[in-house]
């Protein structure tokens, strides 16, 4: 699904699993210092979304991932695992709960994979995962001064601790880059974005991990996998590593 930003006077396109989105728009060094120093708006939206409904969600995505989730308050954002019963690193998740849903991104081509492991761990309980990327799209806010007012019509919105992640329906999504950019957001490619993570040693699941990669390997001890929750696949490994 090739984003209408594309379109952009400068834009040029990313490259592989990237190239439906802006890798800039025809100065990534000031669209870098835009995020760092300002305020930037980062097309994502080549993400999968999913979103989760039913009374036991959290409950059930807190026993199936590295993440305490049951007690996860409505608007806080979390990034989880779904780990190998070896413990390596199947799907990387961000995610935020509304307080009657549960909004999932996850790395571009990801969220098929996701949706059949999850159905296939329903078994009794009340959930209802659903892949709604065909409906909508990420966009993130970066930057000091990023707070600006949102589009009225945002579905979600996820708060994490690198950029504000706002979930738009995906036929919306040129006129919502377009009213946040007239709040003074400069719109920025992937390539800044990905200068500033690297910078902020983030991995991105599938660019720097492979089927072998474990959490502590990049960084996602403590941010993705917290070692006080109780049991879920894969924890055997994360325990006997952390403690070696």
């Amino acid at each position: 699904m090739q984003s209408p930003l594309l379109k952009t006077t400068g834009a040029v396109a990313g490259s592989g699993i990237d190239a439906d989105v802006p890798a800039h728009y025809g100065d990534p060094y000031a669209e870098q210092r835009a995020l760092a120093a300002a305020a930037g708006l980062v097309d994502r939206s080549h993400r999968g979304v999913l979103r989760i409904t039913g009374a036991d969600r959290l409950s059930w995505l807190h026993s199936l991932t590295t993440q305490r989730l049951d007690q996860l308050p409505p608007g806080e954002a979390a990034e989880a695992l779904i780990l190998s019963p070896t413990g390596h690193i199947e799907h990387h998740l961000t995610l935020s709960d509304d307080g009657t849903a549960t909004w999932i991104h996850v790395e571009p081509g990801t969220a098929a994979a996701l949706l059949t492991f999850l159905e296939s761990m329903r078994f009794m309980l009340r959930v209802d995962p659903e892949d709604v990327s065909a409906g909508y799209a990420v966009l993130t806010l970066m930057g000091p001064e990023a707070g600006v007012p949102l589009p009225g019509d945002v579905a979600a919105v996820v708060r994490g601790s690198f950029g504000i992640d706002v979930l738009v329906e995906r036929d919306r999504l040129g006129a919502a880059a377009a009213e946040l950019a007239g709040h003074g957001l400069k719109l920025a490619g992937l390539l800044a974005y990905d200068a500033l993570r690297i910078a902020a040693h983030r991995p991105r699941f599938g660019v720097d991990t492979d089927h072998r990669t474990i959490p502590h390997e990049v960084g996602w001890i403590g941010t993705a996998v917290q070692l006080d929750k109780g049991c879920y696949r894969g924890q055997e490994t994360v325990a006997r590593v952390h403690n070696l």
